[in-house]
């Protein structure tokens, strides 16, 4: 396990990661997730074995801090996922993120374009406000106190077996606060940075999931959709075979 301080009071992000050639391959989970339990199994892939990688998880998630007066912003988990790769001597690295990872990405992209050299994002969030279904408007619907003291219990209840699996290893406190600033999005929007983006940009939406919203636009700017076949949100499980092409291949 590896660390590097990220907001200059002594708290650190963490990640693990396996050896290998270089560019390395970071990946960056969801919001309530954690990178290992989400993404080893497809570095392993024979397809993909022998790269550099790194499963990073964002504050306040999995194995990294979670203090208490971290804003938990889409830029501030952007420039804490920058501070670890900055100490892992990371330049030009390939972002394999998915959901709330995906849209932190695009934002580090445009932060520090020295760091990042393509993107595979896997359903990331594009938009600002997304719909009262999304899982981060559930979160962020509630008062942060009321979240942390009644509704935190409540929402692991309902969301299902597999993310309460990580979620729950999530502080409530970060997670209502990521939710929210998932929610509030980026200045300029994550969409709009996506589309201006001058390195390969692949994007992932499960079939089950409806049609992404501006595919037409997104191909228009250059960013490769993929429509993944019998896979909801969370492609790297439902179609791995799938997802490992998609991060294998080359524009």
């Amino acid at each position: 396990m590896k660390q590097a301080e990220f907001d200059g009071r002594g708290s650190c992000i963490r990640w693990t990661e396996t050896p290998g050639e270089e560019p390395a391959r970071v990946y960056v989970h969801g919001l309530g997730s954690m990178s290992a339990v989400y993404h080893a199994h497809i570095a392993a892939r024979p397809e993909l074995a022998g790269r550099r990688s790194l499963f990073v998880d964002l504050p306040g998630h999995g194995i990294s801090d979670r203090p208490e007066h971290f804003g938990y912003t889409l830029q501030e988990h952007a420039d804490a996922l920058a501070a670890a790769l900055d100490a892992a001597d990371l330049t030009g690295a390939e972002l394999v993120a998915h959901s709330m990872g995906g849209a932190v990405a695009i934002v580090l992209a445009h932060r520090r374009p020295d760091l990042v050299s393509r993107l595979v994002l896997t359903e990331a969030n594009l938009d600002a406000f997304p719909p009262p279904t999304a899982g981060s408007s559930g979160i962020a619907s509630h008062e942060e106190d009321a979240f942390v003291d009644g509704a935190h219990a409540r929402v692991l209840e309902n969301v299902g077996p597999l993310w309460a699996a990580t979620m729950r290893l999530a502080d409530p406190r970060a997670l209502h606060r990521s939710a929210v600033g998932l929610r509030r999005g980026s200045e300029p929007v994550m969409r709009s940075i996506l589309e201006q983006l001058p390195i390969e940009r692949v994007y992932l939406q499960g079939e089950l999931s409806g049609e992404l919203a501006g595919r037409q636009a997104l191909e228009a700017a250059g960013v490769r959709v993929v429509t993944v076949a019998g896979a909801g949100h969370n492609v790297m499980f439902d179609n791995p075979d799938a997802f490992v092409a998609a991060v294998e291949s080359r524009c």
